[in-house]
């Protein structure tokens, strides 16, 4: 009973497997080879490159990329809840409003530490100093220490 019903599957994988050997055979069999000068350059879009592929890119930009896909992801959420909120209720109503929040709340926690400023200068104006210094500071400020 068990050999009846893994049958279509077996079929299936053996089907996959000839379609990606096949493909890969006639690739290899039906491909140019040559090798000329230019054959290993780098070529897109008809334009010749002026520089190297491989240079480092300041990490604001990954950052910026991170949330980008973190806040583009909720849309996926808040379109299917908009699918089925008529059917739901309040409940649905009362799920996507928490979501929201905690949404919001991310948001303004990040613009909060300057994870979305691009200028240096903004960030290091809006940092706290560091408690060694502020403990300088208030030492200095109300004379504690200083004998007359």
């Amino acid at each position: 009973m068990v050999e009846d019903s893994l049958w279509p599957l077996a079929v299936f994988m053996a089907a996959a497997l000839a379609l990606v050997g096949g493909v890969l055979a006639s690739s290899h069999w039906l491909g140019e080879r040559h090798s000329e000068r230019a054959t290993g350059d780098p070529f897109e879009s008809g334009v010749v490159p002026v520089h190297r592929a491989r240079f480092r890119i300041h990490a604001k930009f990954y950052v910026v990329a991170v949330l980008f896909v973190i806040f583009d992801i909720e849309a996926v959420f808040i379109i299917t809840w908009a699918v089925i909120a008529r059917d739901g209720g309040w409940v649905p109503f009362v799920e996507i409003a928490i979501f929201i929040a905690v949404l919001l709340a991310a948001l303004a926690y990040l613009w909060r530490i300057g994870a979305l400023d691009w200028a240096p200068g903004a960030r290091r104006a809006a940092a706290p100093a560091p408690a060694a210094a502020r403990a300088a500071s208030a030492t200095r400020s109300t004379g504690l220490g200083d004998e007359a």
